[in-house]
């Protein structure tokens, strides 16, 4: 069947072709979403000062429980789910994804020591997991292909929407519940730290049932199921451009982990600002500049993908990250905390540019009915990368290497620069085997067609 065909194949049961209109108020629920999986992420970042005199944890401790655990199993997770995607119901998927991540979330409020608190956000990870791939998948259904980098830059808004809203609103609480408690049966007393958990995680029930509520659009690619077979000789044939493109945004994804991991607890110890100070501030500064960041990507991207006819991604998210990396080194060694931020809010612009122009470079060179596998392998590197080295490898330079927690600054200085300038590295290199793979893609649609 021909791709104009295939935009004119009956539906299945239960599936919808969409208007316009609807399809982007799927983006929208998508990015609500998206929204609350990193509120209830990112909240941890903000409680690291309560949690480690709670529980007596050091740097690394906490960073395995901002990081590498949690990244392990959200990374995991996603390779089934993602295959679970290309044939199965995605709302359902993204919705039940939700519930879960959203009582894991609650849960850590319940816990009581390292163990708990880790298994619970390993909990979270897991359902996490079903997000990223089946949202994209639903995107490449919902919205024109020329519309793709920004329906898929709006999405990512929910990033930094649900970054903010943690650091803001959890300034707010934790100033509000700092010396709280509360004494349940069978739980004993909670602390501050442990209240908000539960105050950001339960809400995300009520996002449940509203991705529930969606119609699940009808596949613009082939009626049946890939065979497994043709996917991984697909991405042989790829290979190049899928390793420089996960690589790129791997690393870029790790100088962001690193930066809203630790920039807070950088305020906190260098310009000795309050915790409610901190969340308030740099949430403002993720919210405006991630927002600006990945609109402008997403913008860009389609303007160099559809106006030159050797349009590349990979060239602005090279570029980009070059730039990154300046902002990104200098940043933390600024002799004051409100300069300190502009340059954080420059480099993280940077990151986002680059958050949004990767992964509608993936769907320019994949099938519709690889996408949930391609995403998949997409958040395993990206998260085993970035998020589970990220904030480990600055924890570990400064426990290790600098000795001093209150010189924060020099790790946060370094490592994530040096990741941005291999980002470009792998971007660079993958200029000219993305081109060969856009057409690889053409012609596997021909092929499919016969």
């Amino acid at each position: 069947m021909s791709q104009n065909a295939e935009t004119m194949a009956p539906a299945r049961a239960g599936q919808r072709r969409f208007g316009t209109s609807y399809g982007w108020y799927v983006v929208a629920v998508l990015v609500v979403a998206y929204a609350f999986s990193f509120l209830d992420r990112q909240i941890l970042s903000l409680l690291v000062e309560p949690i480690k005199h709670d529980l007596d944890l050091d740097d690394t401790e906490v960073s395995l429980l901002q990081g590498f655990a949690f990244a392990l199993f959200l990374a995991l997770g996603g390779v089934p789910i993602g295959r679970w995607v290309d044939s199965g119901r995605r709302v359902t998927i993204v919705a039940a994804g939700i519930a879960s991540w959203s009582l894991m979330t609650a849960g850590c409020g319940l816990a009581s020591g390292f163990a708990m608190l880790l298994l619970c956000r390993i909990g979270v990870g897991v359902g996490e997991a079903a997000l990223t791939p089946s949202a994209y998948s639903l995107i490449g259904d919902c919205v024109p292909p020329s519309r793709m980098g920004l329906a898929i830059g709006i999405f990512n808004i929910g990033v930094y929407l649900g970054i903010g809203l943690a650091l803001i609103l959890g300034g707010a609480v934790i100033a509000g519940l700092g010396h709280a408690s509360l004494t349940l049966p069978y739980v004993g007393s909670l602390h501050g730290w442990q209240l908000t958990f539960l105050a950001v995680g339960l809400p995300g029930l009520l996002v449940s049932l509203w991705v529930a509520s969606l119609s699940e659009p009808e596949r613009l690619g082939r009626a049946a199921t890939v065979p497994m077979a043709q996917v991984r000789a697909y991405f042989r044939t790829n290979a190049a451009t899928l390793a420089c493109l996960y690589l790129a945004l791997a690393c870029t994804a790790f100088m962001s982990y690193a930066y809203n991991a630790w920039v807070p607890s950088f305020l906190i110890r260098t310009f000795h600002w309050s915790v409610a100070e901190a969340g308030r501030s740099y949430g403002l500064s993720v919210l405006a500049a991630g927002t600006a960041g990945v609109l402008v990507g997403g913008v860009l991207g389609d303007f160099v993908s559809a106006r030159r006819p050797d349009g590349n991604r990979m060239t602005l998210l090279a570029g980009t990250a070059i730039i990154g990396a300046g902002f990104t080194a200098i940043a933390p060694l600024m002799p004051d905390g409100r300069l300190a931020l502009v340059l954080v809010a420059c480099a993280t612009f940077c990151s986002t540019v680059i958050i949004s122009t990767a992964p509608a470079a993936l769907q320019e060179m994949m099938p519709a009915r690889m996408r949930g596998v391609a995403a998949a392998w997409g958040v395993l590197i990206v998260n085993l990368i970035g998020l589970g080295l990220g904030p480990t490898a600055i924890a570990l330079v400064t426990d290790y290497v600098i000795g001093d927690e209150r010189q924060i600054r020099y790790a946060l200085a370094t490592v994530p620069a040096l990741a941005l300038l291999a980002s470009a590295g792998f971007a660079w290199a993958g200029r000219r085997p993305f081109l060969d793979s856009r057409r690889s893609f053409v012609q596997f649609d021909r092929s499919i067609s016969t």
